[in-house]
Formats: structure tokens, sequence, C-alpha cells
């Protein structure tokens, strides 16, 4: 009943109310709310801080800038719900809100599309030299099958472009990756693919800022050979990975391209099938399937691992 109460404070004020109503739709920070709600800083700052204080909202911080959404567990998060649900049946009193988040939106997916004209050349190259980017995800997807996911997390996100792929399965999902202007990216995308329940934040795939055992499925898509420590990345995934859970790897085998050191960062050139195998089987993984996509110079491998239940 305190939390309640709590909670109801917290979100008894107009503005409030109009805040609740934005960040349902996707996180923002404290500068686009306040071009949004044409208010001062400092005000828009004090309801987000009393706000947070209620348990409404998550609050993340990412380098000099703070995101904030929709808080959605526990009793602030089913009250966000309720009053996201009512407002709805009003939409027009927030017409203007949404109209102002969408320009946001619009200018997230320009500085988008910017980044992607200036590096096409170098994501065609590497594009070129292994299968369709189309098969491999439907691999991905078909070792996933229909079943529905609690929590996804997706390690070294890049563009969000897996949470995108995922998001039908997903009750709840979450993107990391140490990049801001990928995550830039990310976030235009999901904007644009409107998908809410969906979530990037700066991350460190050595030390993950989640709970033991708290992850359904868990993807690391062609990140790993960027790893300096791709073992340690394995086994903290591992441990936040529920009993019964899984873990889909996509990579590259071994190959010869240098350039991809040279001038993409790739640490790594390829992974041996026993490789990432064993040290799955190191830290309680077992590999429930391998398969293999040949198509140009590179194979890409896929390696399924589960966690026994």
């Amino acid at each position: 009943m305190h939390q309640l109460l709590t909670a109801l404070r917290g979100a008894g004020e107009v503005t409030r109310l109009r805040i609740i109503a934005l960040l349902s739709k996707g996180e923002l920070t404290v500068g686009e709310l306040v071009q949004i709600l044409d208010q001062s800083q400092p005000r828009v700052s004090r309801h987000l801080k009393l706000m947070g204080e209620s348990g409404l909202l998550d609050r993340f911080q990412e380098g000099t800038q703070v995101f904030y959404r929709v808080a959605t567990g526990g009793v602030a998060g089913a009250l966000n719900t309720t009053l996201v649900e009512l407002m709805e049946t009003d939409i027009e009193s927030f017409a203007e809100d949404m109209e102002s988040l969408m320009a946001i939106r619009r200018e997230r997916a320009e500085r988008a599309q910017s980044y992607f004209q200036l590096n096409a050349n170098d994501w065609d190259r590497l594009r070129s030299l292994y299968v369709a980017e189309e098969q491999v995800e439907q691999e991905l997807l078909r070792q996933q099958g229909s079943n529905q996911i609690g929590s996804l997390l997706d390690i070294g996100t890049g563009t969000g472009r897996m949470l995108e792929l995922f998001a039908p399965y997903a009750e709840r999902a979450i993107g990391i990756d140490v990049s801001r202007a990928m995550l830039s990216i990310a976030r235009a995308q999901l904007d644009g693919a409107d998908i809410g329940h969906c979530q990037v934040r700066l991350g460190d795939m050595y030390e993950l800022a989640l709970e033991d055992q708290s992850q359904d499925l868990i993807l690391f898509h062609q990140v790993l050979h960027f790893a300096d420590e791709p073992a340690k990345a394995i086994a903290e995934a591992a441990r936040v990975l529920t009993p019964g859970g899984t873990i889909l790897i996509a990579d590259f085998a071994p190959h010869d391209q240098e350039f991809l050191r040279d001038e993409h960062a790739h640490r790594r050139l390829g992974f041996a099938d026993d490789e990432i195998a064993g040290w799955g089987r190191s830290v309680g993984l077992e590999t429930k399937s391998l398969s293999h996509l040949d198509g140009g110079k590179l194979r890409v491998t896929i390696w399924n691992f589960g966690k026994k239940a």
C-alpha cells in the first residue's frame, strides 16, 4: 500500500503524466524532454527526480547524458501500465507532445542514415565476404524456434538489428554496447520499428550489470572477434543465463583476411568450432548444436549453447 501511494503521488501532476506518456514510447534524455515539454531544464529535472524517487522511472547514465524510461516492474510499473492505457483513450490531449516526439525520432533517423551513407563502402565490402546476412538471421531464428522469451540480452548490439529481429518473441529485451555512436543508431532503428519493449544501454560484456540467472536468451552476433577476452565474455554471459536458457553465438570460422584486423579492429580472425565449445563447457554450458553457413571467403559458424535446468 505504501509503494502504491508513493507512486500515485509521484504521478499526480499534469507534466508528470505527459512524461509517462512520452517515456512509454521509448527512452529520452533530459534535453529531449525539455524540448518536447517546452519547460525549463531545472523544472523538468525536478519532476524526473521526484518520479524516480517514487519508482516510476528508471534512470541510466551514458557518458555525459542521462536517459529515462518508465519502470516496468513492481507496483510502480503496474501503475505506469494502467496510466498509459487510460491516457491512450484520450490521445488528443497528448497529440502535440507526440508530434514533437516524432520530430526527435526523425532527427535520430537522419543522423543514423548519415552514418550509414558515410560508411556504406566499408559495410558493403565486409558483407560481400560472407553469406547474405538474411541467411544468418534466418538460421538464428531457426535455432531459437517459435519459443517465447521472457528476457533477451543482445551483447554488442550495434545497430540493434538483433533486438528488432527477435522482438516478436521477447517480453522484454535489452541490448548493450560500448560504443555511444552505435547506441545512438540503435535507438533510431528501434524508434523506426516502434519496439517499445526493447531498449539499449552502454555496457561492458565482461561485467554485465545484470543479476545472476536473469536472462533467458543471450545473443553474440558478430561480436566476439572484437573481444580481447572472448572466453571471459562467454563466462559472464553464462553467469546471467537462466537454467534452461540459451546462448547463440554467430561469428566467423578461422580465416586469413588480415585487412579485417588492420582496417576493422578485429582482434581475432575467426574461431575454431572446438575453441568456443570448450570455453562454453568450462563454464557449465553444453553445446546443443553447431551449424556452418558457407558463401564467399568467410564461413559463418553458429554455436547454440544451453544451460541445464
